[in-house]
């Protein structure tokens, strides 16, 4: 699958690809995953809650607590609203508000942690992640695994096919744009439609980081990794596993 809930060139800043965010990313074990969490914690911030699909599905089941979506794509907040009015959705980043353990649980899903590309933009961002957390909360994010060298597979020939709201097919494909730099991959998004002037492509780049590399930083923001898993199953984590799901607790 996919998933990047927070592509760095704001492709889905555009409503007309917005709206076909959860047809190329349906819902699958990632976001069962997380909906478990969701449910058990009383007050929750979602960080790159994209079009919001988790939160509204936990509103829907009857979550008694705060929800809190964050997402710097106006577009997407626009279906987030349409879908859960009753969800607190913010547009920004972390830097949007202040925070001091409001939260029971700060989720980043869809990838969204590999867009954070500089050491002192991670930074920035896991500080505010530790303040948000109230003392016994957890912080659960996923990243994809650089061992598994998912980036490989982004080529031209692995075309999806979804249908947006007025019938006409759109296609999405991906494709690295140069050779690998360090633990960043750059590469190009684009969608097509016959029914386009010119099909719509977008660059961004990925942070791919080793699990040594995220503790550390974790460290040094104050929080401690609890528990972390190589697949959605919970498994092991391991040389050849496609993720790296972390769950982290702070500190002391």
């Amino acid at each position: 699958m996919w998933h990047t809930a927070a592509v760095v060139d704001h492709s889905f800043a555009d409503l007309t690809l917005a709206a076909l965010y959860d047809s190329i990313n349906p819902w699958g074990p990632d976001d069962d995953f997380y909906l478990n969490l969701v449910r058990s914690a009383d007050s929750v911030l979602d960080v790159g809650c994209g079009t919001g699909r988790l939160l509204a599905r936990a509103a829907s089941d009857g979550h008694p607590g705060r929800l809190t979506g964050l997402d710097p794509a106006a577009a997407m907040l626009v279906q987030a609203r349409r879908r859960a009015p009753g969800v607190e959705w913010l547009l920004g980043d972390l830097d949007t508000r202040v925070w001091q353990g409001d939260f029971d649980l700060v989720i980043m899903t869809g990838h969204a942690f590999q867009v954070l590309l500089g050491d002192e933009e991670l930074r920035g961002a896991l500080r505010a992640v530790r303040a948000a957390l109230s003392d016994g909360g957890r912080f659960v994010f996923e990243t994809r695994n650089p061992a598994a060298r998912a980036w490989e597979g982004w080529t031209p020939d692995r075309v999806r096919e979804v249908t947006d709201a007025e019938g006409r097919v759109v296609r999405v494909w991906h494709e690295v744009a140069d050779e690998p730099s360090g633990d960043r991959v750059t590469f190009t998004e684009t969608f097509d439609s016959p029914g386009w002037p010119r099909p719509h492509t977008g660059r961004a780049t990925l942070r791919f980081l080793a699990p040594g590399s995220l503790t550390g930083f974790l460290a040094e923001a104050g929080l401690r990794v609890e528990e972390q898993y190589g697949d959605w199953n919970r498994g092991p984590l391991t040389g050849t596993s496609p993720e790296i799901i972390t769950v982290a607790t702070p500190a002391g």
